[in-house]
């Protein structure tokens, strides 16, 4: 059943520390990344999924049979040196309608219909939701369509997305799963997987 929300998926950044594209990175059942988080939001039922790639990611992309490209968006970040807000604010600004607006990080390939459904049905007690794991927050966040609206405005593009939310109402949803918490950003990492 499709819900008022969509999501802009952030796996633009250049993974230098990763040393490859983190979204293609595969999990244990040969699915990548992003494979598993586009189809988590399919059947979660965002009416959009916008995915924000920098031109090496868009290479890829158009070179392989990855995923179905009829299920999401693409967003080209030109300038990926500009970060995660301006990466945002490159996926808001290809969605067309939406109340709510998930944000999830490419980093973590871990999100589930449990967590989506505890922000979702949280929604209207704040103007973003955020899950939480033993009084530690994590990802993926839920904003409302005025947040996103002010940050597609925001003409400061260095702005840290969580300074940048400090004067919102968050509501805090503890949602009982340590995978929030997770992100994925060397090799290391990856393999402790």
């Amino acid at each position: 059943m499709q819900k008022n929300c969509s999501v802009v998926i952030l796996a633009a950044g250049y993974s230098s520390r990763m040393g490859q594209l983190k979204f293609a990175l595969t999990l244990s059942d040969g699915t990548t990344f992003i494979e598993r988080i586009v189809k988590q939001y399919l059947r979660f039922g965002c009416e959009e999924i916008v995915v924000v790639v920098n031109k090496e990611g868009l290479n890829y992309l158009d070179k392989s049979n990855l995923i179905e490209r009829n299920n999401f968006i693409i967003a080209l970040n030109e300038y990926p040196e500009r970060e995660r807000f301006y990466s945002l604010k490159t996926g808001l600004l290809k969605l067309k309608n939406t109340k709510h607006v998930f944000i999830q990080n490419v980093d973590n390939p871990f999100v589930n219909s449990k967590v989506l459904d505890a922000l979702y049905i949280n929604r209207a007690e704040a103007d973003f939701v955020k899950p939480m794991f033993k009084n530690k927050g994590g990802h993926p966040i839920l904003i409302t369509n005025k947040i996103a609206k002010e940050i597609i405005l925001q003409k400061d593009y260095t702005i840290h997305l969580n300074n940048f939310l400090k004067s919102y109402l968050c509501k805090e949803v503890e949602v009982g799963d340590e995978n929030i918490l997770i992100n994925i950003n060397t090799i290391d990492e990856y393999l402790n997987l």
